[in-house]
């Protein structure tokens, strides 16, 4: 399985690949289920690069630790998954 972060780097450098729209989904621990977000709310940080900075559907900016990224979908068709 490709790395989560090589494939954000693909997303971000590949022009015609990152070109699709893409929504992470990740685990949130409150809630305890996987939360769909669209990756153009989501920032790496770059103090800490296993860290992603997101805005969530209250408008709250928020840190999630990458691994708790659990599914990639581009267009709609999931391309990623990771099990928790």
């Amino acid at each position: 399985m490709t790395p989560l972060h090589e494939l954000l780097s693909r997303i971000r450098w590949d022009a015609e690949f990152g070109a699709a729209h893409f929504v992470l989904g990740y685990y949130d621990r409150v809630a305890r289920r996987i939360v769909r977000v669209d990756l153009r709310d989501l920032s790496v940080d770059f103090e800490n690069h296993s860290m992603l900075n997101l805005l969530d559907e209250d408008g709250n900016a928020r840190s999630m630790p990458m691994h708790r990224v659990k599914e990639v979908f581009r267009n709609d068709q999931l391309i990623w998954r990771r099990e928790h």
